[in-house]
């Protein structure tokens, strides 16, 4: 058996009773989970800090901090916002069940805890977690300008490619405290970005597509100086910067072979034969404005 085979997977206790705590870490540990504990919020957040468990498992009322701060606090940070936690009360009005999924939460059990119940549940959540950690590096691999943000606008997860382009177009641009713009859309050093709403994926959890343009002035002023369609003039700007059609397939949010097609219109309507002709072209034309 690998050694991969062979991890277990790492829950997060966190609860203020020490007998729950020790039937939690023995019922657990019975079932092959690497166990970990915190008898407050703020000790959670402390063990959060040098150690990432798979799950956590949070008691809903607890002095000082509460379980909903606690999540909520956790989901604040984007380095741990993808972990599931599932809160564990004696409370099952439907108050404190929405409570407990505003604040970030996955799931709930009721005390007193049934561990064949509670076992299924974990085993749901990792499965659904390693899911979405696969699907999340395969979006970073492709090289796809995606991020995914709180109907408030705050950012969860972005690939590395958008977040890149965020930090070059924004240069105090941090992922903790930036906000996606109502208006789905940021003028910054002469060109757009925007943010297209694809999918909703979570509790509060939408995915978006960052694009990027020229801000609108130059793809205006080629379309109409060499009658070109607006999509043909937003492909040609980016083909002049020396974008790839990959590249201009991200960028425009359209698929590669549709970037080819409008090449081929384009070459046609300009008279020329490759990319770096029409580039050339480009350039010359944008040269006139006044």
């Amino acid at each position: 058996m690998s050694d991969r085979a062979k991890q277990r997977d790492t829950i997060l206790v966190v609860d203020d009773t020490p007998d729950t705590l020790g039937f939690l870490t023995d019922a657990l540990e019975h079932a092959n989970l690497t166990v970990l504990v915190a008898t407050d919020g703020e000790s959670a957040i402390k063990t959060l800090g040098h150690v990432t468990p798979d799950l956590i498992l949070m008691d809903a009322m607890m002095p000082a901090m509460d379980g909903f701060e606690t999540c909520r606090r956790i989901k604040a940070d984007a380095a741990l916002s993808h972990l599931p936690v599932i809160f564990m009360t004696g409370l099952s009005d439907t108050e404190h069940v929405v409570r407990g999924l505003e604040a970030g939460g996955v799931d709930y059990v009721s005390k007193p805890i049934v561990v064949d119940e509670l076992l299924a549940r974990i085993r749901v959540h990792l499965a659904n977690a390693r899911i979405a950690n696969r699907a999340r590096i395969a979006l970073d691999a492709t090289g796809r300008f995606l991020l995914a943000a709180t109907q408030a606008g705050r950012i969860i997860w972005c690939t590395p490619q958008a977040e890149k382009r965020l930090m070059l177009s924004l240069p105090d641009f941090s992922a903790e405290d930036f906000v996606l713009p109502r208006s789905n859309s940021i003028s910054a050093n002469g060109r757009q970005l925007v943010f297209t709403f694809l999918s909703r994926t979570g509790a509060d959890e939408y995915l978006y597509r960052l694009t990027e343009t020229g801000g609108g002035q130059e793809e205006l002023f080629l379309r109409q100086y060499l009658s070109l369609t607006t999509r043909e003039s937003e492909v040609l700007i980016w083909i002049a910067r020396g974008k790839s059609n990959r590249d201009i397939s991200d960028i425009l949010g359209i698929s590669p072979r549709t970037v080819n097609k409008h090449l081929e219109q384009i070459f046609t309507k300009l008279g020329v034969e490759n990319r770096a002709s029409a580039a050339a072209l480009a350039v010359t034309a944008l040269a006139t404005r006044e």
